[in-house]
């Protein structure tokens, strides 16, 4: 089973196109998928369009979590990895900025065998919506510091799409509440021993179709200050 962790914060504009591409993408492998949805107490119509999916979709599991609490991106993936009953994971944002039509590319390399974590990536090769130059320059410098303390190769550490082996999330217990938990997983991983040896990680493009401010994108400058900050805790502490 393929188990979806959704987390979202005030995406009632975007939240039910979303999960309706989750739903009908064909899975290879003939995977059965679960939506797991964590609303991070968010303030719009959020609650009332994630209660109607499971009527709207009854042949798919469902579990939504209702956090009363706004604590950030992290704290809901932590909540939501620790209701998964698959053997596979993957982190799906509540937006329309990645597509679910990439879902097979990122699980084949574990279905395959070959990898414990696959990242998705925007910047090798895929289609993707011209934006911000400033974001992009921010991304490489964290990517690369990333991958100086963790000994990665990686092109898109902040990504979203990263897939999982139910046995790695089992071995991830996140700390950081917020926009954190990218490097903190990261750093995390590539300190993973499994089965007496590394974790095997792979990376995949991605399309990838941003946001502007105006659109409803949420991160800024103050959380590539706080990637930075993370990058180094987590290579040296826990």
């Amino acid at each position: 089973m393929l188990s979806i962790v959704v987390p979202v914060y005030n995406e009632d504009k975007y939240l039910d196109a979303v999960i309706s591409k989750v739903v009908t993408q064909p899975l290879p492998g003939n995977l059965q998928r679960e939506l797991i949805l964590i609303n991070d107490a968010s303030n719009d119509n959020t609650w009332n369009i994630m209660q109607s999916l499971p009527d709207k979709y009854p042949s798919i599991k469902f579990q939504l979590v209702n956090k009363t609490v706004n604590e950030g991106k992290g704290a809901a993936l932590r909540d939501g990895f620790a209701k998964v009953d698959g053997d596979i994971v993957i982190v799906q944002d509540g937006d329309l900025e990645y597509d679910p039509a990439d879902y097979p590319k990122l699980l084949q390399p574990v279905l395959d065998g070959k990898a414990d974590v696959v990242f998705g990536s925007r910047f090798i090769g895929e289609p993707h919506r011209v934006l911000y130059f400033w974001h992009q320059v921010a991304n490489n410098i964290v990517t690369t510091l990333s991958n100086m303390l963790t000994n990665l190769n990686l092109t898109d550490m902040e990504v979203c799409y990263k897939v999982f082996t139910r046995e790695v999330i089992d071995k991830i217990k996140i700390r950081s509440p917020r926009f954190g938990v990218e490097p903190e997983i990261t750093a995390k991983i590539a300190r993973m021993k499994l089965n007496g040896g590394r974790v095997r990680v792979y990376e995949t493009g991605i399309s990838y179709s941003g946001r502007t401010y105006e659109e409803g994108k949420k991160i800024n400058w103050r959380d590539a200050i706080s990637a930075i900050f993370h990058i180094i805790r987590f290579r040296f502490m826990d």
